[in-house]
């Protein structure tokens, strides 16, 4: 869940960023990247096609370009490949010529990998980033280019969570998004979700099964969620649609969900789960470990996954994020009596196994 910048100059131009990764997205409307590094494309070299793509697109090439376009986004070109040396073109006033190439990384999942690009540019003193989304062909699903994101500002870095939390599932999950850097975490940019986790379940590299268009594709779809503490239910939702996977629900950025006060100052949030499986109403007292529901994708997400935050307010963006400290869980096999989930890990509670409530319940 995130709110990133992008050019409003470029809107007229390159108004769809198709999200063809499949991954999660963030709470608000704006678009993700998937993690670098995880889930890499393997019958397609996605890095030498990015590569040449914008090497078409910084030369003008726009026929060779066109050809290597998907009809989505085609379409929402209007058809015309002149919008392209439109872009082009914008981007060379605005910008200048790339100067330096800093990194560059293939991430996504195989069916629906991306080309990420960070650069700087001649009349910029922004990192930019390109952004290249493919299908499992190659053909061009999506493209973008935008500021590159920056750490919000906290002055909780060294903060030390005061309510015992546990991880809110039983069974083994991958952290998608975690950690205290931008490499690790896309939230980290806002302010109020600077400490949040996305998590699902991965299997043989993959997050679903078949070609992931159901819900029930997911390997996390409709596992159980359970309270990573005790505390008061402030706010719930449980009647939102789940979302066609790759679709995004802005509106309702939460989708369903539950939001928790512990009653010292820390509120967690646990967003997107599954219509109809929320077990708790807004007044409820709830324990550790508690059955909250159940994991889905509703609201603001491309696909099933849980989305944790920590925050010093029960109001969605509005607040600091505040580290959120499990206690005994596993990291990679390897015990972890206290600690913050990071990028790439498959973590579980300790003691607890699959499909089993932490509290024993």
């Amino acid at each position: 869940m995130n709110r990133r910048p992008r050019f409003e100059a470029f809107a007229h131009t390159l108004f769809v960023f198709a999200m063809a990764m499949g991954l999660p997205a963030g709470l608000a409307a704006q678009a993700d990247t998937t993690p670098e590094g995880d889930v890499r494309g393997a019958e397609i070299d996605v890095l030498a096609l990015g590569r040449t793509h914008t090497a078409q697109f910084y030369a003008g090439e726009s026929d060779a370009l066109w050809a290597s376009i998907g009809a989505e986004m085609r379409a929402a070109f209007g058809d015309q490949p002149a919008m392209l040396i439109t872009f082009r073109d914008q981007v060379a006033e605005q910008f200048g010529a790339e100067s330096e190439i800093i990194t560059e990384t293939v991430e996504g999942d195989p069916a629906a990998p991306a080309y990420l690009r960070t650069a700087r540019f001649e009349k910029s003193p922004q990192v930019l980033q390109v952004i290249f989304s493919y299908d499992g062909g190659g053909s061009i699903t999506g493209f973008l280019i935008r500021p590159a994101p920056s750490l919000a500002p906290t002055e909780f870095l060294d903060y030390q969570t005061r309510t015992p939390l546990r991880l809110p599932f039983g069974d083994a999950w991958f952290v998608f998004w975690g950690g205290r850097t931008l490499e690790q975490n896309y939230h980290t940019s806002t302010r109020d979700q600077r400490f949040a986790y996305d998590i699902l379940i991965m299997r043989d590299g993959t997050s679903h099964t078949g070609d992931g268009t159901r819900n029930e594709d997911y390997h996390c779809f409709g596992k159980p969620v359970f309270a990573p503490g005790g505390g008061r239910v402030v706010s719930a939702a449980k009647d939102i649609a789940d979302n066609v996977p790759g679709e995004m629900n802005p509106a309702q950025a939460l989708g369903n969900h539950v939001i928790l006060d512990h009653g010292n100052g820390e509120y967690s949030f646990l967003a997107h789960l599954k219509q109809g499986t929320l077990r708790v109403a807004v007044g409820d007292e709830v324990a550790l470990g508690d059955l909250l529901g159940q994991c889905g994708n509703s609201g603001n997400t491309t696909e099933a996954h849980i989305h944790y935050h920590l925050q010093d307010t029960p109001d969605l963006f509005a607040g600091d994020g505040l580290p959120a400290q499990f206690l005994d869980y596993e990291a990679d096999g390897e015990a972890v009596a206290r600690g913050e989930p990071v990028k790439g890990q498959v973590v579980r509670s300790r003691g607890a196994g699959p499909e089993r409530d932490p509290s024993g319940r």
